[in-house]
């Protein structure tokens, strides 16, 4: 009984950081997957660097990105922040 009483305060720590840090990140993580897999073309981005474009072409793991003055770049897939609305 006396070990039970010394490892609550351990368990008990470690159940509070899985619901206040690691599960959040996770469900995090899961929406930015499903964001990434979910880009069309014309879509309008912005990248993890800031640069704002809208995808011109796209493959599996890249994405061709063209800026307002028509400029192209290629991104990685990962490499994409969020999708604005338009």
């Amino acid at each position: 009984m006396e070990m039970l009483a010394t490892l609550a305060p351990l368990i008990l720590m470690f159940v509070l950081l899985y619901f206040i840090l690691i599960r959040p990140q996770q469900k995090r993580q899961k929406q930015v997957r499903e964001m990434q897999s979910n880009l069309q073309k014309g879509d309008a981005v912005v990248t993890i660097g800031g640069f704002h474009g809208e995808i011109h072409a796209m493959d599996e793991d890249t994405l061709v990105l063209q800026a307002g003055d028509g400029s192209k770049l290629t991104y990685d897939r990962s490499a994409i922040r969020e999708v604005k609305q338009q």
